[in-house]
C-alpha cells in the first residue's frame, strides 16, 4: 500500500468492509430466497461469523437477522433435523426432508447470486459508460514478441485473435486469455498516423513462460501503453512526500537531475522508480529563478516490484488526456449481453488460471489474501465509484467460482453429494460425510495459508 497512514488505512478497510458486505449479503439472499422459494423455514439470517452483535426478528417464521462479530462470511440457518428436535407439524418444512433437486437449487443459489451480481454491475456500467485508455502501443523493448512483430509506436489495437478490441482493459484481458492457451497472437492493427495503414501482426507465444503473467499479460510480450510526451511540469504534490519535504511546488518546471537534462515526464517517473533511498539532485525552474533541491524516493510495492516513489503528478492537459482516453458505452440489449459474456468468461478465466495453479505452470503467488483484496479495494475505491464497482463485480464473479469448486464444506462439496445421492438412489453415509469434511477443511486451511503467506511477502517485500 505504500506509505501507510491512519486515514489511508480507514479508508482501505472501509472500501474492504463494504465490499465485503454486498458480497455477503448478496450471497446468503441466494441460499435465502431459494429456501423460501420451496418452503424451506429460516431460522437464522447472519452476517459473519462468531458472537452476535445485533439481531432481530422478523416474518411470519420470525426468522432471526443477524449480525456477528467476525465479518469474513455469513450464513443461512434452516430449519434440519439433522440438528436438533423438529416439531411433527413442521417436518416438511426441514431442509433434510426436501428432495435432491430442491436442496442443490438451495445450494447453488448461493453462488449463482454472486454471478448475477456482476451481471447486474457490468452492465450498468456498459450502459453509463466507461473511461478507458486507448488500446495504443509504444515503442516495444528490443527482442520482444512485438519487436519482432513490427509494432511501431502509436499502432492501435483493433482485434485480437478475431476478438475487437475498444479499450486498453480489453486487450489486457483477451492477450491474457490466449497466452494461457500459447496461441500465437494476431493482431489487426492501424498503423500510426498520418498513414493509418490497416495491418496484421502476429505475435508468436508458443516459447513464452507462463510465470511471466504473474504481474502484466502485456508486458513481457512487448505491448506496451503509448504515452505522448507530457512537460516535465509539477502539477501535483502529494502531502507527506519526499517531494514536499524536499521543498517542491506545483508549477515547477523539472530541468535536470543528477545533471541529466529533463526534456519530458517520462524520463523524471523513470529515474524516481529506479533510485529507491538514493540521493536525487533536481534542478527546477520557478518564476524564472532556478533551485536546486535533494529528493530521496521512498520505496513502494507497485505490480509486485519494489521502486522508487516521490510523490508528484504531471500538470494536466485536457488535449492529451482526451486523445489517451475512450468511451466504451452500449445501449442496455447490447451492453447486458456483453455482461453476460464478460461474468462467463472472467468466470472460465478464473478456472483456468486455477487450474493452471495446480498443474505448477502459474505461480501460487497468483493467490490474494484479504489483505491484498483490502488494497485492491482501496485503490479501486480512490480511483472513482466505476472502479470500484468492476471490483467489485470481479470479487464477486470469484466468490461465486471458488463456492462450485466441488470441495467439501463449500457449496460446490454438498453439490457434488447430491450428485452421489442421485445416482446411487440413496444418501451419502456419516461416516463419507465426516471425511470429507475433514478434507474440505484442510483444504481450505492451506489455501488460507498461501494467501495470507503471499499478503505478507508483499507487505515486507
Amino acid at each position: 500500500m505504500g506509505s501507510v497512514t491512519v486515514e489511508s488505512l480507514i479508508w482501505y478497510a472501509g472500501a474492504f468492509l463494504l465490499a465485503l458486505g454486498v458480497l455477503v449479503v448478496v450471497h446468503e439472499l441466494g441460499h435465502y430466497l431459494a429456501a423460501r422459494l420451496c418452503n424451506v423455514k429460516v431460522l437464522r439470517f447472519s452476517i459473519g461469523f462468531g458472537r452476535v452483535l445485533a439481531a432481530r426478528k422478523f416474518g411470519r417464521d420470525k426468522t432471526e437477522w443477524a449480525v456477528a462479530l467476525i465479518p469474513l462470511g455469513g450464513y443461512v440457518k434452516m430449519l434440519d433435523e439433522r440438528e436438533g428436535e423438529v416439531a411433527a407439524h413442521e417436518r416438511e418444512r426441514a431442509f433434510n426432508r426436501q428432495s435432491v433437486g430442491r436442496r442443490a437449487l438451495i445450494v447453488v443459489a448461493g453462488p449463482v447470486a454472486n454471478l448475477l451480481l456482476a451481471v447486474v454491475l457490468y452492465w450498468g456500467l456498459f450502459m453509463t459508460g466507461v473511461i478507458e485508455l486507448k488500446p495504443r502501443l509504444a515503442t516495444p523493448p528490443a527482442g520482444t514478441a512485438a519487436a519482432m512483430a513490427g509494432v511501431a509506436a502509436g499502432t492501435t489495437v483493433r482485434a485480437v485473435n478475431g476478438h475487437a478490441i475498444a479499450s486498453w482493459q480489453d486487450l489486457r484481458w483477451e492477450v491474457l486469455r490466449q497466452a494461457l492457451d500459447r496461441a500465437p497472437l494476431q493482431l489487426d492493427v492501424q498503423g500510426p498516423p498520418p498513414e493509418s495503414v490497416a495491418s496484421r501482426l502476429v505475435l508468436q507465444t508458443s516459447q513464452f513462460d507462463l510465470q511471466e503473467l504473474e504481474k502484466d499479460p502485456l508486458r513481457p510480450f512487448g505491448l506496451l501503453l503509448f504515452r505522448p510526451p507530457i512537460p516535465a511540469i509539477i502539477g501535483r504534490v502529494t502531502p507527506g512526500s519526499a517531494a514536499e519535504s524536499a521543498g517542491m511546488q506545483i508549477g515547477d518546471r523539472i530541468v535536470a537531475i543528477d545533471a541529466e537534462t529533463i526534456a519530458d515526464w517520462s524520463r523524471v517517473a523513470t529515474i524516481a522508480r529506479a533510485s529507491i533511498d538514493k540521493p536525487l539532485s533536481f534542478v527546477v525552474d520557478r518564476a524564472g529563478i532556478r533551485h536546486t533541491m535533494v529528493v530521496v524516493p521512498r520505496s513502494v510495492e507497485d505490480g509486485g516490484l519494489r521502486v522508487g516513489r516521490i510523490g508528484l503528478a504531471p500538470q494536466e492537459n485536457s488535449d492529451e488526456i482526451s486523445n489517451m482516453t475512450v468511451t466504451v458505452s452500449y445501449g442496455p440489449i447490447e451492453a447486458f449481453g456483453r455482461a453476460c459474456v464478460q461474468t462467463w468468461d472472467t468466470s472460465v478465466l478464473s478456472l483456468r488460471m486455477m487450474g493452471r495453479m495446480l498443474t505448477g505452470e502459474l505461480s501460487w503467488k497468483n493467490l490474494s489474501g484479504p489483505v491484498t483484496i483490502a488494497d485492491y479495494a482501496g485503490q479501486s475505491a480512490r480511483l472513482g465509484l466505476s472502479y470500484y464497482l468492476r471490483f467489485l463485480a470481479l470479487i464477486s464473479i470469484s466468490l461465486g467460482v471458488l463456492n462450485l469448486l466441488p470441495v467439501p464444506v463449500l457449496d460446490g462439496g454438498h453439490l457434488m453429494y447430491y450428485l452421489a445421492e442421485f445416482i446411487k438412489g440413496g444418501p451419502v453415509s456419516e461416516r463419507a460425510l465426516e471425511i470429507g469434511q475433514q478434507i474440505g477443511l484442510a483444504l481450505l486451511a492451506l489455501l488460507m495459508a498461501f494467501a495470507f503467506y503471499n499478503d505478507f511477502n508483499r507487505l515486507v517485500g
